[in-house]
């Protein structure tokens, strides 16, 4: 009898040890998660911030470049598909295809304000309007805080998929619903460098 309950007792012992070893396991990864949630929550006021601008930069510009009909709705057509993929990813930043979505759409932003501000270049008036300078700084000003934030967002899935695929935590994490979070990278080597939004 008394071996019975020394046997259950340590029964008992390890699977009261094991359940605190997973449990904490899935802490950690909660937690880890939850701080890549966050650093994308940075990058979102930013890039709403940006998107915000957008219309009223391509307003401006409308007035002076009467003839560049096609690039200027380029401009906000790349922009209404750029906002809508971060609402999506806003929803569930550890949704990995709906990152990358994000980050194709912002591609192809980055590339129609690129033809945007090649295509002023041409217009003298544009570049002196006072306007569009101060919507010009406010631009570059955000641009600079999204690569900002978009790096923390990186650390922060860093951090998540190392401690992820790390031994013990890969064997229970895929069982726990913990799927590989995707960095916010830009693929073309091109749009790595920042938009050119200077009028000087």
């Amino acid at each position: 009898m008394e071996v019975l309950i020394v046997v259950a007792v340590i029964f008992a012992v390890v699977v009261i040890g094991v359940g605190v070893f997973i449990g904490g396991i899935y802490n950690r990864l909660v937690k880890l998660r939850n701080r890549f949630k966050n650093a994308f929550a940075q990058i979102d006021v930013q890039l709403k911030r940006r998107y915000d601008l957008i219309p009223n930069l391509v307003e401006t510009a409308k007035g002076f470049m009467e003839h560049e009909r096609e690039t200027l709705e380029a401009v906000i057509q790349a922009r209404n598909q750029a906002q809508q993929a971060r609402k999506q990813v806003a929803q569930d930043p550890a949704d990995p295809g709906a990152v990358k979505n994000l980050m194709g759409a912002e591609a192809m932003l980055t590339g129609s304000l690129g033809n945007l501000f090649a295509l002023s270049e041409s217009y003298p008036e544009l570049k002196a309007d006072s306007t569009m300078n101060n919507l010009m700084e406010e631009l570059t000003s955000t641009e600079n805080k999204i690569a900002f934030a978009r790096q923390a967002y990186n650390d922060a899935v860093t951090r998540y998929n190392t401690a992820r695929e790390s031994f013990p935590a890969v064997v229970f994490a895929p069982m726990m619903g913990f799927q590989e979070a995707v960095l916010f990278e830009i693929e073309n080597p091109e749009e790595r460098e920042a938009v050119k939004v200077s009028f000087t």
